[in-house]
């Protein structure tokens, strides 16, 4: 059945329900006249008569009473769905995956979808931990998290956490033992806790910036090396060396004094967490309201 006889499907089952013209063209918000022209036209399409019309009364011929009972169902399961999709907008459903780092779920997407499950029950969100900037698609997750400046072109890209910076910390006992780097190059003579990166494959070079906002680079050695920012927090705490962190993860610890910050003023900000996703995504109400948990502001 072509599309453009829908309408006249529904305008057949309002006359046959209702057994008259002028009752199913006031439910329908039509005249009576057009009505009528519609139902010929169908009829006319057909080749078949579906109602049978007497001054008195208007009834479904049997060829109309067999349509009648095809169509009923499926009109009934199209409102049944639509009132679930309306009702959805109210009542969020689904299931929204998420991939992002480690550090990015407990710091930041945890403390702030925890609020988000307890207040939509229907809602579920299943976090992907991923340090690959594994493709989404392939994944089959409908959003990740990267800083600002990794998120790939082609990709809606929302602010979700403040601006962050990566220090230089480590334990007081190596301080007293090994002394304080005074500028990025003495690192090379300190013990140093590598960080593997999953991208592909190679150790993490160290990043700071000086005075100028000149960027500078430093490959470091040490006798301990990972591949997820914990450990190495673990390892600096342990005092096997220094460590190059996100500040939100040190901060803590040099507030209580088990960790000390070095080389300070050449750690840069730069642009925090960012969800991203495919703009061709039409967001679900579950996806809807993750975004709206996320959201940062101010």
């Amino acid at each position: 059945m072509l599309r453009e006889n829908i309408n006249d499907l529904i305008a057949f089952a309002a006359v046959a329900e209702e057994r008259s013209f002028t009752r199913a063209a006031a439910r329908l918000n039509v005249s009576q006249s057009a009505l009528s022209h519609t139902i010929k036209g169908l009829e006319k399409r057909l080749g078949l008569r579906l109602l049978t019309r007497t001054t008195r009364a208007v009834a479904p011929t049997l060829e109309g009473e067999d349509l009648l009972t095809t169509l009923n169902p499926c009109f009934e399961k199209i409102e049944t769905r639509l009132m679930a999709l309306n009702d959805a907008r109210d009542q969020p459903t689904g299931t929204v995956r998420i991939a992002a780092t480690e550090y990015a779920i407990e710091s930041l997407l945890w403390p702030k979808l925890s609020p988000v499950l307890k207040r939509y029950p229907t809602v579920n969100i299943e976090f992907v931990m991923d340090y690959g900037y594994t493709d989404l698609a392939s994944a089959q997750c409908d959003a990740g998290v990267r800083y600002g400046e990794q998120v790939s072109d082609g990709m809606i890209a929302m602010r979700i956490g403040p601006e962050e910076r990566m220090v230089c910390v480590g334990a007081p006992a190596y301080f007293d033992e090994a002394g304080s780097p005074e500028v990025p190059q003495d690192l090379t003579g300190h013990r140093c806790i590598n960080l593997r990166l999953s991208t592909h494959g190679a150790l993490y070079a160290w990043e700071f910036e000086d005075e100028d906002g000149n960027e500078i680079r430093v490959k470091v050695q040490g006798q301990a090396c990972f591949n997820t920012i914990n450990p190495v927090l673990r390892a600096a705490l342990d005092g096997h060396g220094l460590a190059l962190i996100p500040e939100r993860l040190a901060q803590p610890h040099v507030a209580a004094g088990r960790l000390h910050l070095c080389l300070e003023r050449y750690c840069p900000y730069f642009p925090g967490f960012h969800l991203y996703y495919p703009s061709r995504q039409r967001p679900s109400s579950a996806f809807e309201v993750v975004l709206e948990g996320l959201r940062e502001r101010g």
